[in-house]
């Protein structure tokens, strides 16, 4: 999946997806406003391509996540899926591609920002609450349905959840299954800003041009260092943090960030 060479250009190179290049901002528009944005298999697919190759690109220094119309995401397109798997082993492996997809937002190294209108549900809170920075609507409505239908979490779920929210109030979430509001998540320390719904994007694009000019590097680390750091003991964490920072030490960004320092002037970061 790629994006126009043209700065502010749009491309579609699939029916799921939008991407549009802003500067060094990468917006990854989810684009099936027919079913709210449900995931199927081809968006999966592609969020996959679309991220990995975004966090491998110089020049995208920030991706958001936002949806089309209305909804941000009500969680898997069942209705795209088929028929319910029959044996237990065949409930498994359709959740492993799944699982990988999280686990790759999770692990980039470029800072994300998710932009959250309208309904979010099932897959949905990942895609949204694995952002690095989360600006939602004070409109928004937040339904964990797993519960809801006989079913445990799943595609990652019961691993990043418990990391993002106090473990009694996921708990209750996943057991009572009500629909929340943005400024519960706000208050559970989950979501960043709670704005109005008229300005979600506006306030993200702002965010994100703050962090597409910041020092890339350094936040891709910072990123890996506090998200390893919660399944890692203190010796490994220590250890990582020192490699970490050799490892930056003579990048442009790092030497720009102390001779800036120094002459008593703001930083002008390149993202090398």
């Amino acid at each position: 999946m790629t994006v126009d060479s043209d700065r502010n250009a749009t491309t579609s190179t699939a029916d799921t997806l939008r991407l549009v290049r802003d500067g060094g901002v990468l917006w990854v528009r989810l684009h099936r406003p027919e079913s709210r944005n449900g995931v199927n298999d081809t968006m999966r697919d592609e969020l996959v391509a679309a991220l990995t190759t975004a966090d491998e690109d110089p020049e995208v220094r920030c991706i958001v996540i936002a949806g089309s119309g209305d909804d941000f995401c009500v969680g898997a397109d069942l209705a795209a899926s088929g028929p319910p798997p029959t044996t237990p082993l065949a409930f498994r492996r359709p959740m492993q591609p799944y699982q990988e997809l999280f686990r790759i937002i999770w692990e980039l190294e470029t800072p994300v920002i998710s932009a959250v209108r309208g309904r979010v549900a099932g897959i949905g809170w990942m895609l949204a609450l694995l952002a690095d920075i989360v600006v939602a609507s004070e409109d928004a409505r937040w339904t964990h349905v797993f519960g809801r239908r006989g079913m445990v979490p799943h595609a990652g779920d019961p691993y990043f959840l418990p990391r993002i929210l106090p473990l009694r109030v996921v708990t209750e979430i996943a057991m009572l299954g009500d629909t929340l509001k943005s400024e519960d998540l706000y208050r559970y320390h989950a979501i960043n800003r709670v704005v109005a719904d008229a300005d979600v994007e506006t306030t993200a694009k702002e965010l994100a041009a703050r962090l597409a000019v910041g020092p890339t590097l350094s936040l891709g680390q910072t990123k890996r260092l506090y998200r390893r750091s919660l399944a890692s003991d203190i010796t490994t964490a220590f250890a990582e943090e020192s490699a970490a920072s050799a490892m930056l030490s003579q990048t442009r960004d790092r030497v720009e960030g102390m001779m800036s320092l120094m002459e008593g002037r703001r930083p002008e970061f390149t993202g090398s």
